[in-house]
């Protein structure tokens, strides 16, 4: 993957907790889609828009993104970058206040 920096705005989400039919995983696990926006002169940009697929796990006061993946709306097309540690802060904060809430 690309290293590279952008603006990131998060403009809303869906969730779906995901079940471990094992038990074998400890706490909780959700699938985070999040809407994005990126500026126009941002070499990721499209017209179609993004959106972010993240794994969330929650195992009690621990919290992390197992993984992501950014991904063009109309295409579904998965595009090779990484965030930046600030973004990827950005997205856990976010993905933790969306699970409490």
């Amino acid at each position: 993957m690309k290293g590279r920096y952008f603006l990131m705005i998060i403009t809303g989400h869906t969730m779906e907790e995901l079940k471990d039919p094992t038990g074998i995983l400890s706490g909780s696990r959700h699938e985070m889609m999040l809407a994005i926006e990126v500026p126009e002169d941002d070499e990721m940009y499209s017209e179609s828009g993004l959106y972010i697929k993240a794994i969330f796990v929650q195992d009690g006061d621990e919290s992390r993104i197992a993984q992501y993946q950014i991904i063009e709306r109309d295409s579904e097309s998965i595009l090779d970058f990484e965030l930046e540690e600030d973004e990827e802060a950005q997205l856990l904060q976010y993905c933790k206040e969306a699970v409490t809430n």
